[in-house]
């Protein structure tokens, strides 16, 4: 039979079965630890830059700026900066937004001035853990600041 064989001069079967199980079991782990491996590489290149500028009627209503992130994914959010050398209001607000047991709640606020605050603002400024999307958004107090750029850069992590 297959998956048997007799042992010369006894003439009696030996099962393979529980050979080729361990065989088995070991083709998995193996390739387990090559997946790990893999992951290990990618996550050690790094996640590339967020970067890049939103357009929106800032004065008219929050709007949004970028997104970090996305749902189930796990993140070390390095540093956010958010320019806004274009813009002229003396209450621009910026506030993110995340998950908390399920529900988008705002997790930060900050009010700036555009001529009294640096143009590159550190929004974060060391290291936050994420494993939703975070959202960026921005308010100004005056008209004038309607259809201008706001840029942003964005360096993370994967965990």
């Amino acid at each position: 039979m297959p998956g048997e064989f007799y042992i010369e001069g006894k003439r009696e079967k030996v099962d393979l079965t529980e050979i080729k199980n361990i065989i088995s079991e070991m083709q998995t782990s193996i390739t387990q630890v090559q997946n790990n491996v893999t992951t290990l590489v990618t996550k050690s290149e790094g996640v590339a830059p967020v970067t890049g500028s939103a357009m929106a009627d800032w004065q008219a209503a929050e709007s949004d700026v970028v997104t970090i992130g996305v749902h189930g994914a796990r993140y070390k959010v390095h540093s956010l900066l958010v320019s806004i050398h274009n813009l002229v209001g003396t209450a621009i607000t910026v506030r993110l937004y995340m998950q908390v047991n399920g529900v988008e709640r705002k997790v930060y606020e900050q009010s700036f001035s555009a001529s009294a605050d640096p143009q590159g603002l550190w929004v974060i400024n060391g290291t936050v853990g994420i494993h939703e999307a975070l959202l960026v958004t921005l308010q100004s107090n005056n008209a004038d600041d309607n259809g201008k750029a706001v840029d942003y850069d964005c360096m993370m992590e994967a965990m």
